[in-house]
Formats: C-alpha cells, structure tokens, sequence
C-alpha cells in the first residue's frame, strides 16, 4: 500500500469528515456534538473501524467505541413483563383437604372448579389463625 492510498480516505468517511468540520466550524463554545452526528460516526466506524473513523473525525477513540459497542448490543433487554395467564378447568370433581399444621384440617368436594378458586381457598383456610 502506498503513501497515496494510505492517506486516501473513502467516500463515506470523507463526506463525514465534512459534516463534523462543517459543525465544528458553526458551533458556538463546547457544544456537544448531535445526536445525528454521532449517530453517523457510529454507521462509519461499523464500516471503517473506530481507530480509523475517530481520527479521521476528530472524535475521541474511546467516546466512539462506548457508543458503537451499545449500538451492536442494542438497548438494554427489558426485565420480562408478568403476563397472567386464565387457568383452565383443573377437572370436573375433586377432594381437596387441607391442613393448617396447628390440628386444623378442612376437606372440600368441588364440581366444575378453577385452579386459581382452589388457591384462594386454601389461602384463605392457611391463613385464618
């Protein structure tokens, strides 16, 4: 690789060197550098590399890498939501007894009943003192 080619510059990174100089040149004090800005040093070091995008912006190499590194993994994955689901008819008849541990017992035929009632009752019967 020669001289000449080595300092060449591709299109896209050429243009985007551009609009950087073109922003810096416009800015008033240390404004930080917009969103859409960094958005396109991110699309060009994906492409180029973050050594060779962050010199041939003017961009901070480590500022760049943090930034293209949190674009590949995305955002953050988001805790899963609790998502309740209707029970099904367990069985159309059962005997369920139940026993609190204090000598209490209950025992109860039921016809044509959900799970979540059976969990309700035996809440309701542990919890009773």
């Amino acid at each position: 690789m020669g001289a000449l080619e080595r300092g060449s510059l591709p299109s896209d990174l050429a243009q985007g060197r551009s609009r950087f100089q073109a922003w810096r040149e416009q800015r008033t004090g240390r404004d930080r550098i917009p969103g859409a800005l960094w958005a396109l040093a991110v699309r060009l070091a994906k492409a180029h590399g973050v050594s060779r995008t962050a010199g041939a912006l003017g961009l901070d190499y480590y500022s760049l890498k943090e930034r293209a590194e949190a674009a590949v993994s995305g955002p953050p994955a988001s805790s899963p939501a609790f998502i309740e689901l209707p029970s099904p008819v367990v069985a159309r008849t059962g005997v369920f007894e139940f026993d609190n541990g204090l000598g209490s017992t209950m025992r109860v035929q039921l016809t044509g009943y959900d799970a979540a009632d059976v969990e309700a009752l035996a809440r309701g019967f542990w919890s009773a003192r």
